[in-house]
């Protein structure tokens, strides 16, 4: 089956308003940001290829494992990171040092660029993709079998 990236947009906005809640992925009810990329996955896709395990909010951040980054490689197709589309999963790294431990999907491209996250104190927003986000992007995906409109 293949998907449109609008789809993943228009599922992903559906999700704007969900409070920020860590480890949920539950429209309407909670979310944090890899909660609404799996919430998108079902909704797109179907059911999920794996359940991640209980994670803290730092993302072992101490111990250095990019956990996040890793399962991306599982399930997605990564791309080239200067390569934005609509639908495209997003991953930061927010501090130099760190690990990468915030996803977000691209809603626009072009001069304005947007993407939708689950951000703690916010809930799920679509937010400009500014110079301060983008240069945090440290890679960027695509879910499987992904058209381009």
């Amino acid at each position: 089956m293949t998907v449109q990236s609008s789809l993943i947009v228009d599922q992903a906005r559906t999700w704007i308003g969900t409070p920020y809640i860590h480890q949920m992925a539950a429209r309407g009810a909670g979310t944090d940001c890899l909660g609404l990329i799996r919430g998108v996955w079902r909704a797109v896709i179907g059911s999920e290829p794996e359940r991640p395990p209980a994670y803290s909010m730092d993302w072992s951040e101490p111990q250095g494992q990019e956990q996040l980054w890793a399962a991306a490689m599982r399930h997605l197709s990564p791309k080239v990171a200067s390569h934005a589309a609509l639908g495209d999963v997003i991953l930061f790294r927010m501090r130099d040092g760190g690990v990468a431990k915030h996803l977000g999907i691209q809603s626009e491209v072009g001069t304005t660029p947007k993407f939708i996250h689950a951000y703690s104190g916010h809930g799920v927003v679509e937010s400009p993709l500014s110079a301060p986000w983008a240069r945090r992007v440290v890679a960027r995906f695509q879910f499987p079998d992904v058209e381009a409109d």
